[in-house]
């Protein structure tokens, strides 16, 4: 449990079902809303005044909204039957309402018996226009809500009406100023004001910087701006409480870099220069290809880096197939040529063990260590991971302790406190948002002086966030193709629209397998459920249907690791010919006979993830074809999302439009765990300002404290590096 230095981060660390009770704190899961911080910057969508009407033609079906509109008509319809507006086996009475903005309309619906639609009849006759919450649904090709809370307000915005809505929603209202929130079927707007409510009055009053941060910022004390949020006065007022939470988020940020910074420049490494005639000589003798030039020099600046006595830190983004692992590899042989170890950590086993086959194939011999046989030059190359044999991982750990085996390739088995090296001089990091800033240290820390770091991403960075996200890393890219790579075709199916054309698509799986080539089918989740048809489930249909003595095989997280490792390896060695899996697949996977994927639902994924996942496919001799089958077409911003990347193949591309429509902690591939999400509120291409402004007080934040005894500058460091960490093992 972190015991945190100031007030103010005490208190924004108490979950919140110790303020809410433990049912209404299971309702903001949903929300990511863990905490009172969370609570607190979960921000009205906009606000709206009393007088103020919602634009009727921006609502979506199964959106949650709260409607600021008109009554425009009432019409009462009663049920069939005797009694008071129903009998047993008759139909209820219903209020039909129509609302408008002024232009557009929006059927409202009510059942009930009729004392009860008499009551909303003359509820919504007493005010000139209303706030109206729920669940937007459709009914007869019409957008309605059906049985929404609602609440009448008079000329001047104050609310009319009964007590009960009074007390529900005067939070809403009282400043003449209605936030809008992103709310859930149980959790209406109304619900969240009355919850951030609750969450305002457990602060005291404390602010985590000194006054010379605020004074350099211009900015209000924390405290007054969680009020200026959630209970604004005027629109000004609730503007500038959101500035202040902004430069929140990126001062927290751009100081724990800082930080890192620093103390980076404090530590010394071993030089590690190549020595001619070694290993990575040998290398480039029996390369089977021709290095690009920006893989050379990439190469060169790694080189040179790693011949320095200060740590190399270093961030190498690439395109899927741009040939980061032969880069990384070269590295790796110069600092063994120089007498160092090096240690590759992938976050999954499937993906170590694909590293460790690759470097295998690559190196030949040179990867023999002391067999008879091997060149002079050889070096042992063994892979550690948790589900390995206990005499497999016995052998594995002591040549790394003895210093012969001169690189490991692991997963988190990596940072056991058994794993030893005699001089571990470099580490690779592949896909680093996959581990946490704690896992990464503990590698670190198993070298006697600072190993240099190179940290490896397939997912398309943009400039802005590795600013932000990886401000303590110098950057380099490889954007160009090696020679060979094919190009994929990608195609948007409609399977609401046209069915056809995904029994047509299942066909053209079929058509590639009888070639000789193999297909991947990529599902978003493992079992069926409400939302749609699982892995299993999808694979037996295809296996009795209509790829029925085709080869087919499943994978996704929850198999066991031998049983994964089994199912990777039967498909990269053609033993199967379809294989149907979730994004466990999504990085380090290289079948080159693999020409094809169909990805399932595919609007459930993100830009970049649907561009990871179609760079498994076209890395041999013959093209790709992926196909992208959704039935939420329907919905333009779906609709748009993956059209754009059927248009291109550019990942940088695609992932500025991503960076565009998704949170930062979230383009960079990973879900946060838990309560954790490192930028809850800031967009990096829309608060570039807040984010340069943030990182100079940063700056002079360090200056002025190097040693880190400002209580808020402690508790915002171990914060934001809690966030950054996540989930450092995806399973699936």
């Amino acid at each position: 449990m972190v015991m945190w230095r100031t007030q103010a981060y005490r208190e924004l660390h108490i979950p919140v079902a110790e303020v809410l009770g433990a049912r209404t704190a299971k309702e903001f899961e949903k929300l990511r809303v863990h905490t009172v911080g969370d609570l607190l910057r979960h921000l009205p969508r906009r606000y709206l005044s009393g007088t103020e009407l919602t634009d009727l033609a921006t609502l979506e079906e199964g959106e949650h909204v709260a409607v600021m509109a008109r009554v425009s008509r009432t019409n009462v319809i009663r049920g069939v039957g005797h009694g008071p507006g129903q009998r047993r086996g008759g139909r209820p009475s219903r209020l039909e309402v129509t609302l408008t903005d002024g232009h557009g309309y929006l059927a409202v619906t009510f059942f009930g018996r009729d004392h009860l639609v008499d009551y909303w009849e003359r509820e919504l006759g007493k005010g000139v226009r209303g706030i109206f919450v729920g669940k937007v649904g459709r009914f007869r090709d019409q957008l309605q809500l059906t049985h929404p809370e609602f609440v009448m307000l008079d000329a001047n915005g104050s609310i009319v009406g009964s007590s009960e809505e009074k007390q529900r929603l005067a939070t809403m209202s009282s400043s003449g100023l209605v936030g809008m929130y992103p709310a859930t079927a149980k959790l209406p707007t109304w619900k969240v004001a009355e919850c951030c409510r609750l969450a305002l009055a457990t602060l005291s009053g404390d602010d985590p910087w000194p006054d010379w941060v605020l004074d350099a910022a211009d900015v209000m004390r924390q405290a007054d701006a969680f009020a200026a949020v959630h209970q604004p006065h005027t629109l000004a007022e609730a503007e500038a409480g959101a500035q202040r939470l902004l430069f929140d988020e990126a001062f927290a940020t751009q100081l724990t870099m800082a930080y890192r910074r620093a103390d980076v420049a404090t530590h010394t490494a071993i030089r590690r220069r190549a020595v001619p005639g070694g290993l990575l000589d040998a290398l480039d003798d029996r390369l089977p290809f021709a290095l690009t030039e920006g893989q050379q020099a990439v190469c060169e600046v790694l080189f040179a880096e790693l011949d320095r006595a200060r740590p190399m830190q270093r961030l190498l983004q690439g395109e899927v197939g741009s040939g980061k692992t032969v880069v990384a590899l070269r590295a790796m042989l110069a600092v063994v040529d120089a007498g160092g170890q090096c240690a590759l950590l992938a976050p999954t086993e499937v993906l170590a063990q694909q590293h460790y086959a690759t470097i295998r194939a690559l190196m030949g011999d040179l990867a023999g260590g002391r067999l008879l046989g091997s060149p002079d030059a050889a070096t042992d190359v063994v892979l550690l991971t948790g589900s390995m044999p206990a005499a497999a991982k016995k052998s594995a750990l002591l040549r790394a302790a003895s210093g012969e085996a001169g690189i490991v390739v692991g997963t988190h088995a990596l940072l056991n406190d058994k794993v030893q090296f005699a001089d571990l001089g470099f580490i690779v990091i592949d896909e680093q948002h996959r581990f946490g800033v704690e896992q990464r240290g503990a590698l670190t820390d198993k070298a006697s002086a600072r190993p240099h770091v190179l940290v490896l991403t397939a997912t398309p960075i943009p400039r802005s966030v590795a600013m932000t996200v990886f401000g303590d890393l110098d950057v380099s890219t490889l954007a160009e193709l090696p020679a060979g790579r094919q190009v994929v075709g990608t195609v948007v199916v409609d399977a609401a629209l046209r069915p056809a054309w995904v029994e047509r698509a299942w066909q053209r799986v079929a058509e590639e397998v009888a070639q000789g080539r193999q297909a991947f089918v990529v599902v978003p989740r493992i079992n069926s459920s409400d939302e749609g048809v699982g892995v299993v489930e999808l694979a037996e249909r295809l296996s009795s249907g209509p790829l029925s003595g085709v080869r087919v095989g499943v994978l996704h997280g929850q198999l066991a690791s031998d049983a994964k490792e089994a199912t990777m390896a039967a498909f990269a060695a053609g033993e199967l010919d379809v294989l149907v899996a979730t994004t466990v697949i999504e990085v380090g996977v290289d079948v080159p006979n693999a020409t094809m994927m169909v990805i399932w639902d595919a609007e459930r994924f993100g830009i970049s993830q649907l561009h990871q996942l179609r760079g498994r496919i076209g890395r041999g001799d013959h093209p790709g074809v992926c196909l992208l089958i959704s039935s939420a077409l329907v919905e333009e911003s779906i609709r748009e999302r993956l059209e754009a990347v059927a248009a291109t193949n550019d990942g940088f591309e695609l992932a500025e439009l991503d960076l565009q429509q998704r949170r930062e902690g979230d383009v960079l591939g990973a879900e946060q765990s838990g309560s954790r999400s490192s930028l809850r509120l800031l967009r990096v291409l829309e608060h570039a300002e807040v984010i340069a402004q943030a990182k100079q007080i940063a700056a002079d934040a360090v200056q002025r404290d190097p040693d880190r005894t400002t209580p808020g500058f402690v508790d915002a460091v171990v914060a934001t590096e809690q966030l950054m960490a996540g989930d450092y093992l995806e399973l699936s």
